[in-house]
């Protein structure tokens, strides 16, 4: 049976900033990095337009679309496809502010998770992020809203590492996930990674994830200090709300689907539920944007398949396991109704081997 924490993907998807935006106390440390490796870094901060200046105030903000492109620019000029998630293996809790703190004084794991998929919108907008129960196992989910932020390799690998290295710091030294699930297709070497994550990796997830067994997940570590928690939890809240955008509602399911797709029923009445509204209003709603729910998932699952597909060769059963479609021909009859607006074609599909 699988469940899921709804406040959670709801904070997440209420709280997402008009314009996409990371902190600036993100890229700093990166820049930091980069400057003990290479002499470049200048270079590379003018060619994404971005100023050693609006590093100075940790809580200035770097559209998001130049901070991915100067990552995976960052990776290619120092010679290292595996650079984010190495560079993940080095945070602490302090360098992601106020939200690692709150992380670190987390009774469980599952707690520490469910903060993370709150409040990481105060650290960047335009990101979905959820922690789903099923079968036996907790997942922490992440991804960029953006599908036009692509490639994006190397902002996925690095916070998944640094997730990873701070349940290391904060719960147990040893901590190895069950699974490390990947947006983007496979590298041709996934040593590096292996080593770094400790754990299997799949490519080609509808999102990424990190999954922990539920008994590690529940594990009580500390007791948690209330008030530290209270003083943090409204620091944090505070910058949320400078950067509330009250979007549609539209937008707020298709943050949902991205979380939920292959997790969860994507119906009108488990939307209506994590959204709290009632199924009739979640409709009218999105009819009064001019859309519907099968025209969001429609819409989602011909990003992502466009996504894969771009990105080299994809099988039919794996296209339709990602896309959440029971079999190949469930999705196959799905797909040639695609082929008219370009997104992606059945042609397409069928030049990759089933």
């Amino acid at each position: 049976m699988k469940t899921a924490n709804s406040a959670d993907a709801l904070l997440s998807a209420n709280r997402l900033p008009t314009v996409a935006s990371i902190r600036a106390s993100v890229l700093a440390s990166l820049v930091h990095f980069i400057d003990r490796k290479s002499g470049k870094t200048d270079l590379l901060l003018a060619k994404h337009g971005i100023l050693r200046s609006q590093l100075d105030d940790p809580y200035a903000v770097v559209p998001m679309a130049r901070y991915v492109a100067f990552f995976e620019d960052a990776a290619a000029v120092l010679g290292d496809p595996a650079f984010g998630a190495r560079l993940g293996t080095f945070s602490k809790p302090a360098d992601i502010g106020p939200i690692g703190v709150l992380v670190s004084i987390s009774p469980t794991i599952e707690s520490g998770f469910r903060r993370l998929a709150k409040y990481v919108t105060a650290v960047q907008g335009a990101t979905s992020s959820g922690v789903i129960a099923e079968n036996g196992t907790v997942l922490w989910t992440y991804q960029l809203v953006d599908r036009a932020l692509w490639p994006r390799r190397q902002d996925s690998e690095f916070t998944l590492a640094v997730t990873c290295q701070l349940l290391r710091t904060c719960f147990s030294r040893g901590f190895r996930p069950l699974e490390i699930r990947f947006e983007h297709p496979a590298p041709r070497d996934t040593g590096a990674l292996e080593r770094i994550f400790r754990a299997p990796l799949r490519f080609g997830q509808p999102a990424n994830a990190l999954v922990v067994a539920e008994a590690d997940a529940r594990r009580l570590y500390r007791t948690e200090d209330a008030g530290l928690s209270a003083v943090l939890e409204r620091h944090i809240a505070d910058h949320l709300g400078e950067t509330d955008s009250g979007e549609g509602i539209a937008r707020k399911v298709l943050h949902l689907i991205g979380i939920y797709l292959t997790h969860k029923p994507i119906t009108i009445a488990t939307m209506a539920a994590e959204l709290g509204l009632s199924p009739r209003t979640l409709q009218r709603r999105l009819a009064e944007e001019g859309t519907s729910l099968r025209e969001l998932l429609r819409q989602h699952r011909r990003t992502l398949a466009a996504l894969h597909l771009a990105a080299g060769r994809v099988t039919k059963k794996h296209l339709a396991e990602t896309l959440g479609y029971a079999d190949q021909t469930v999705f196959w009859r799905a797909a040639r109704s695609w082929g008219h607006d370009g997104t992606t074609t059945t042609g397409s599909v069928s030049r990759r081997r089933s």
